[in-house]
């Protein structure tokens, strides 16, 4: 007997961040709902609210938990005697830990499949800026964050920063007036993609760090120009090292170094933790660090740099 699989799909961000209205269209959508046995777990009272008769005409059912406490194992346990549900959608509490909304406590049967994350444009600034820890926690384990109520692209390309830095998998999405927008316009950027000698300016370092490691393959074989800290690990070849800054993520317990593997440097006559300027290309290619294909530095100079004003990167 093939045993029973009920995927689950958890919806998280903050209040009035767009949650409810994004899991009520998911339901209205033929593409997503056609009639299936489905649970829907509400954990906070958003602006949209559940007629628990209307969708239980349409075999959706609604459990409601005012606790991160009662998202226990037997509560999840009743749930699926109760209902045994096709599928399972959770409307998470933006103000709980993501923790307690893993499966740990689910039945063998339900499989948590997508993670997807709502944010409002019009407060992210003062979340981050606040408690930057609750967003990095709510936001961690997204396999999709939506960006609502947001036209400028430059708001945009921050925020796909912000997420980008603390989770790197997560696709990034935007919910416009005019609808909802998947495919991302091309970043602006602060430097010439184009030019002979790609400059990065102190102020830019994060931004092209990240660029270039989401996106290797728009760098190969373009040559760079750039500050940078010395960093030689014990166990690299002489002429390897990883020139870097360090980054605040989250507060100052929070630091970071943001790092890519160069080689066949000339670098013996500089110390760990020294200014340098690099010119250098860059090469598209697997290194074991990045369990993968990543971006790898080919310096064809370096030199004494200049350590910047305030030598942190910010996000």
């Amino acid at each position: 007997m093939k045993k029973r699989e009920v995927p689950v799909f958890l919806f998280t961000g903050f209040l009035e961040s767009g949650k409810s209205s994004f899991i009520r269209d998911s339901l209205n959508d033929r593409g997503f709902f056609n009639g299936e046995k489905t649970l829907l777990i509400v954990c906070e009272e958003g602006e949209v609210e559940y007629d628990d008769m209307e969708y239980a005409d349409r075999n959706i059912y609604i459990e409601r938990v005012d606790s991160e406490d009662a998202l226990t194992e037997e509560f999840y346990r009743k749930c699926d005697e109760l209902h045994t549900p096709e599928r399972v959608m959770i409307e998470y509490n933006g103000m709980w830990n993501i923790d307690a909304a893993l499966d740990d406590n689910m039945p063998e049967e339900w499989e948590l499949v997508q993670v997807i994350s709502t944010v409002d444009a019009t407060s992210f600034n003062m979340y981050w800026n606040n408690m930057r820890s609750m967003v990095m926690n709510q936001l961690s384990l997204s396999d999709l964050v939506i960006l609502n109520r947001c036209t400028d692209q430059t708001k945009r390309n921050d925020f796909r920063r912000c997420v980008k830095l603390f989770n790197k998998k997560a696709q990034i999405g935007y919910e416009a007036a005019e609808g909802f927008e998947d495919a991302l316009k091309e970043e602006e950027l602060p430097f010439d993609i184009d030019a002979d000698i790609i400059n990065i300016e102190d102020d830019d370092y994060g931004i092209w760090y990240m660029d270039v490691m989401d996106n290797p393959k728009k760098y190969d074989g373009k040559v760079v120009n750039f500050n940078a800290l010395v960093f030689k690990p014990k166990n690299y070849p002489k002429t390897s090292f990883v020139p870097g800054r360090f980054a605040m993520t989250c507060c100052a317990d929070d630091i970071q170094y943001m790092g890519i593997i160069s080689k066949n440097a000339q670098i013996e006559d500089f110390n760990d933790k020294e200014w340098v300027n690099i010119t250098a290309r860059v090469k598209r290619e697997f290194a074991k660090e990045y369990r993968g294909k990543g971006p790898v530095l080919y310096p064809s100079s370096i030199s004494k740099g200049t350590k910047p004003e305030d030598d942190l990167v910010y996000f």
